[in-house]
């Protein structure tokens, strides 16, 4: 499934598993302000995504800039759409590649406006009140997380 996290910084952009809709739901509670933030409270809920999204925005900002991302533009089309690594949203390239759903769909996080877009999302519709299980090494536990939607979040559709 593809996600993507508008902070005030820009846009990231990155395919994970769908069960990934209700960890950030769940770290949006919480109400971060910035990507970093949000995937600092995903921690608790699923112990490997924090590294996976900032392990492969370290590797693309070594290669790439916002003045000079020809080399990304011209290797996305050629790559499976599950098998992108996760990127910033920094040409006409990267923002197509970004609204493209992948699997289960896409769902975008947008901190900022405090709002959850669900532009396809055919594995479970993000509720404001849900519970997901807690996953340690990519594998889940016993363990339930519960979570509430502040009233200033809004879910679209």
């Amino acid at each position: 499934m593809r996600f993507n996290i508008v902070d005030p910084a820009g846009t990231v952009s990155f395919i994970g598993p769908a069960h990934l809709v209700k960890v950030l739901a769940a770290s949006c509670a919480r109400n971060p302000t910035d990507l970093g933030q949000l995937l600092t409270y995903s921690e608790r809920y699923d112990s490997q995504l924090r590294d996976f999204v900032l392990n492969g925005l370290a590797v693309f900002d070594e290669h790439n800039s916002e003045q000079d991302h020809a080399a990304f533009d011209a290797a996305l089309p050629s790559l499976p759409p599950d098998a992108s690594p996760p990127f910033r949203v920094v040409s006409a390239a990267t923002e197509e590649a970004s609204l493209a759903p992948v699997g289960a769909g896409l769902v975008i996080y947008n901190l900022p406006a405090k709002r959850i877009v669900q532009v396809q999302n055919s594995y479970s519709n993000v509720l404001r009140k849900d519970r997901g299980r807690i996953r340690v090494g990519g594998e889940p536990t016993e363990r339930l997380y519960h979570y509430k939607l502040p009233t200033d979040w809004r879910l679209v559709p």
